[in-house]
């Protein structure tokens, strides 16, 4: 057998090469995990899409003391938080889309899904700490605009926004990671340990 031969058999054993099946059994076990999770994003995208109508809703509810440059000012604030919102939700579609899809068949297909929800994870925690902007903007928002009965000094204008930040922060990391271990974390262990079993 000469040298061309010889690639020529070692392509076609490539070519006829595959990853192991998933087990029927095995696909029933992914599957759970995944629907609840499919479960739980389209509960968390119809709920935001309800928090936001309600946060316009309730800014422009006649109020005679609310002064309408507070009102526009927080009205473009949540505009612009609903645009971050729902680009980080075309993240979550395309994910979304990827778990419902009939061709999670080998052991690859499900490793690049794992990999995809941890990907997502960061893409999460991502998602609520770009509110900390918002967050400050919001309370100069209402520092600037709400009349106090005595003028707020410097320093607690300082204070109370460098202290607002640190919290905010602190408060949505937690919140965040806490979120999506609760809603998702549980479910992709499930899927982590049946990759674990595959690979036996």
């Amino acid at each position: 057998m000469n040298i061309d031969e010889l690639k020529n058999a070692w392509n076609e054993d490539d070519i006829f090469e595959e990853t192991p099946e998933i087990s029927i059994e095995q696909k029933n076990k992914i599957n759970l995990p995944l629907e609840k999770m499919r479960k739980n994003m389209r509960m968390e995208f119809l709920s935001t899409i309800g928090i936001f109508i309600f946060g316009f809703m309730v800014v422009w509810i006649p109020i005679p003391e609310a002064p309408f440059k507070f009102k526009f000012y927080i009205t473009i604030l949540l505009a612009s938080m609903a645009i971050v919102t729902f680009f980080f939700f075309s993240k979550f579609f395309k994910l979304y889309k990827e778990m419902g899809s009939p061709m999670l068949k080998t052991y690859d297909s499900l490793k690049d899904l794992l990999y995809q929800l941890n990907l997502n994870k960061q893409y999460y925690v991502s998602f609520y700490l770009s509110f900390v902007p918002f967050l400050v903007c919001e309370l100069i928002i209402v520092i600037e605009c709400i009349p106090y009965p005595q003028p707020l000094s410097d320093m607690q204008i300082a204070t109370t926004l460098i202290g607002s930040v640190s919290v905010g922060l602190f408060m949505l990391y937690l919140v965040g990671n806490w979120w999506f271990k609760y809603f998702y974390g549980k479910h992709i262990t499930k899927i982590e340990n049946l990759l674990k079993e595959l690979n036996q």
